[in-house]
């Protein structure tokens, strides 16, 4: 049975309840993992009040600020994990940033800014935050991170981001091996295509639900709690075997072929 009680997990990247990490964090709550939540700030903390009023079901013992382009942010988020809590067991990293104008159009057009953006916020971020956990998982853990078909596919509209989940999947393998003798293990999903707020960024984003609904072998895609599952098993003790892999999430849609 699945038993998350005694871990405390990080969950990053919640930004509604349509969030791939909200499906994330409902299931390991429900796994009796003890939560702490990172919300990105902004200067009249709507967004703060929102993403508050979300989990408050979830009873998070921590709820911290981490803009991950800013590092005293990671720093004191971490220091508070360290304070509160002691160790660290599971971190959720769901973070993932493009301006829309470099998810548009030839990909050879792609902004220098544009570019250092994508790859700062949604691939960057996960050595970041690895970097930070790994004193606090004393007693080894997991790290999940979320990846997508187009790291190594071309797909319409994704063109930069492609680029940055290609970067992620290379940076969970090379983390798994620095911190496999830690006892921690990375992991990441690749999910079918949802309708989140990031995924609203990509053009005919409904266009490739429907694609998937046609063509993937239980022909629908997935939802965010099936993501979640996947998660919670990914970051148990029953996957103790499985680091350094990408796990499809998507009804099947990476096996086709047409």
């Amino acid at each position: 049975m699945l038993n998350l009680s005694g871990k405390n997990a990080l969950v990053t990247g919640i930004a509604n309840n349509r969030s791939i990490a909200w499906g994330i964090a409902q299931q390991l709550h429900q796994a009796g993992a003890n939560l702490g939540i990172t919300y990105l700030p902004d200067d009249k903390g709507k967004f703060e009040k929102k993403v508050s009023d979300l989990v408050e079901p979830l009873k998070p013992s921590l709820f911290l600020p981490c803009n991950v382009e800013n590092d005293e942010q990671i720093q004191a988020t971490f220091e508070a994990v360290k304070k509160e809590w002691g160790k660290l067991d599971i971190l959720i990293h769901c973070l993932a940033f493009a301006h829309r104008e470099d998810l548009t159009g030839d990909f050879s057009n792609t902004s220098r800014a544009g570019f250092k953006k994508a790859l700062e916020v949604s691939t960057y971020s996960l050595v970041q935050l690895s970097g930070a956990a790994k004193p606090l998982m004393t007693e080894g853990g997991s790290i999940l991170t979320l990846s997508y078909l187009g790291a190594v596919r071309a797909i319409p509209s994704y063109n930069v981001m492609g680029v940055a989940k290609a970067g992620l999947e290379a940076s969970v393998r090379y983390l798994s091996s620095e911190l496999g003798p830690h006892n921690i293990r990375v992991n990441g999903i690749s999910a079918g295509p949802i309708r989140t707020l990031a995924s609203s960024a990509v053009g005919g984003i409904l266009d490739m639900i429907r694609h998937v609904e046609t063509v993937a072998p239980l022909r629908r895609t997935v939802t965010q709690l099936e993501v979640g599952n996947t998660a919670a098993f990914l970051c148990s003790d029953l996957s103790s075997g499985i680091t350094g892999q990408i796990i499809y999430v998507d009804a099947g849609y990476e096996i086709m072929g047409m």
